[in-house]
């Protein structure tokens, strides 16, 4: 279970827009001198001494030309149409009624002086759309050879017969050596009951998956559906796994985009995709007006949530992206999630600490970012309550530190990264991390420029959460320690987190707390038991009591706090009451 992404490779068309089909270029032009001389030899009714071969040659290869520099304007060579679709038979009937029109008026004027025949033209045309059609529906089903199991890949069902799977199984069959060989469809539509992709045919619907798994021997299920529900993937999980068959499903599509390489593994089912998160949607449009061409830094860099924010800023094609932490190893693995060498000899590698005011300052000053993500804090609960005075010195001083620095470089826009232990506080962490709030809210009402705080709970797989810390002992064959039978946490993924934080730095509510919506609370000792299921071991559960400073449920609201509805379905705010700079030396004796 620790070892998530399955090895399955798949290359990725879509991502290139503007990469040159050679193959269809030379495909179209030969077609055309194909075409062109096969109309006139049944013009002429088969008569080969009439053809005057060499204007016959030339009008072929200048409607090729022809062909190819109107097929490129409307974008049939850029892989803008999926090979063999219908937009794509669409595009090259339009482009070729286009031509047919000049190049008729052509043969017809000046045609006798060509010593071409004036129709050949027009019989040429159907010929050519018949030809290039059958190409590019042969080249969307990859040959046979390519279906061939090897012995080495494995035999795989597709869970979803829509346009995920239309898109996933040729990208299987393309690969030379694939890792995973589609042997059947399985889909609920009756409409789709007779359905064959590439090749692949439909096998069943999902009442029919074990006798389809006997039958095809298979030994994988890719779930081809967008956004599946972790109820969705806890019921093919539940059916599939006892046959020994793993559950696979497809990346986002924004890690899809987030790749450089072009390609994407497919990924076996985890803890955090059965807990009941739902997928999120960002207003791309909102996001990218306040980060593209922007110098964005992120604090905390190095991180679970900064390196994260740094991957998903980098696809709003920032001007520069900033990455600051001090720490080096953590600031290396955030260069390579974002495609970087991890060399740490790059000019957007800030080493710094933010307890060291004056050096951030005058890097700031020096660096000139436009939008900041403050994400360096101290969040273990448990260590800050036996040393309180470190939450103080960094998700304090710290916050202020950078608040100021923002300030004086002229930030247009700053998001303070909180949590959920911020509402309502009891312990170091929650009280270091509301003052931090306050602050954010005070310099939001007493400068220019966009303040705003965001709150949200337990991140999924997070360095030395939850997940990671049960995993070990699950791992090592040790007893399962938990506080409490009742206790619950809010969850959620790295990536969805990050989402939302985008999502909330495009919010016009300055000075406010965001609160996003993380759902249901979910008992912590469930999410042991699936994981001691998931892992086949029988494992004892251990209660061990609530630590200081812990509570039995979180809130997302103190209930000084009303909560407010935003723009966005999924983020709510507060207001907090402001804490000036002055006011802050009130609150150190809680720490």
């Amino acid at each position: 279970m620790s070892n998530r992404y399955y090895q399955g490779v798949i290359y990725l068309n879509s991502r290139q827009p503007r990469n040159i089909s050679k193959s269809d270029i030379s495909a179209d032009a030969f077609s055309w001198v194909f075409a062109i001389f096969l109309a006139t030899f049944l013009r002429y009714e088969f008569d080969l001494t009439q053809i005057q071969f060499l204007p016959v040659a030339l009008l072929g290869l200048f409607s090729g030309i022809l062909h190819v520099l109107i097929g490129g304007i409307a974008g049939l060579y850029q892989n803008r149409y999926r090979s063999g679709s219908f937009d794509q038979a669409v595009a090259l009937i339009a482009v070729t009624a286009a031509i047919t029109i000049p190049l008729a008026a052509l043969t017809i004027v000046f045609g006798a002086f060509l010593e071409v025949p004036r129709s050949s033209s027009i019989i040429a045309s159907p010929i050519f759309l018949f030809l290039t059609l059958t190409f590019r529906f042969w080249t969307r089903f990859p040959l046979r050879s390519a279906r061939k199991n090897t012995g080495k890949s494995v035999p795989t069902l597709i869970y979803g017969a829509g346009e995920m799977a239309e898109y996933v199984i040729p990208k299987l069959l393309s690969e030379t050596h694939p890792s995973h060989s589609p042997v059947g469809l399985i889909d609920d539509d009756p409409a789709k009951a007779n359905r064959w992709i590439s090749g692949v045919r439909m096998l069943g619907t999902f009442e029919d998956f074990q006798q389809v798994v006997a039958s095809t021997e298979a030994k994988a299920v890719i779930v081809a559906i967008p956004g599946s529900e972790s109820s969705l993937l806890q019921r093919v999980r539940d059916v599939v796994e006892p046959l020994g068959v793993k559950v696979l499903f497809l990346p986002s599509f924004l890690e899809l985009l987030s790749r450089k390489d072009e390609k994407f593994e497919l990924r076996e089912v985890g803890i955090e995709d059965l807990i009941g998160r739902r997928a999120v949607k960002v207003s791309s449009d909102s996001i990218s007006e306040y980060l593209s061409g922007a110098s964005v830094l992120v604090t905390g860099a190095g991180g679970s949530i900064g390196t994260e924010l740094c991957r998903q800023v980098s696809l709003y094609n920032p001007s520069r992206l900033l990455f600051l932490d001090r720490d080096e190893t953590g600031l290396q693995l955030s260069q390579f999630a974002v495609g970087h060498t991890g060399l740490l000899d790059s000019p957007d590698i800030v080493l710094a600490d933010i307890r060291d005011k004056g050096n951030l300052e005058q890097l700031f000053v020096d660096l000139n970012p436009d939008v900041v993500f403050h994400a360096a804090a101290l969040k273990h609960l448990p260590a800050l309550e036996k040393f309180p005075a470190e939450a103080w010195k960094t998700n304090v001083i710290g916050t202020l530190n950078v608040l100021e620095a923002s300030r004086k470089s002229g930030v247009s826009t700053f998001v303070n990264i909180s949590t959920d232990k911020a509402a309502d506080p009891i312990s170091a962490l929650g009280r270091s991390k509301s003052i931090a709030e306050g602050l954010t809210s005070w310099f939001a009402t007493s400068y220019s420029g966009s303040y705003k705080s965001v709150r949200f709970g337990n991140v999924l797989g997070s360095r030395g959460s939850l997940i990671p810390t049960l995993n070990s002992l699950i791992e090592r064959n040790q007893p399962v320690t938990i506080t409490h039978p009742d206790v619950s946490r809010y969850f959620m993924t790295t990536s969805e987190a990050c989402q939302l934080v985008l999502q909330a730095g495009a919010s016009r509510d300055n000075g406010a707390v965001l609160i996003l919506d993380m759902g249901e609370p979910v008992r912590i000792v469930d999410l042991a038991r699936k994981m001691i299921a998931m892992s086949g071991k029988a494992l004892e559960i251990v209660f061990t009591g609530l630590r200081p400073g812990e509570k039995l449920h979180e809130n997302l609201n103190s209930p000084l706090e009303q909560l407010e509805d935003t723009d966005h379905p999924l983020i709510w705010k507060v207001s907090p009451n402001p804490i000036s700079p002055l006011q802050i030396r009130n609150y150190k004796r809680y720490f």
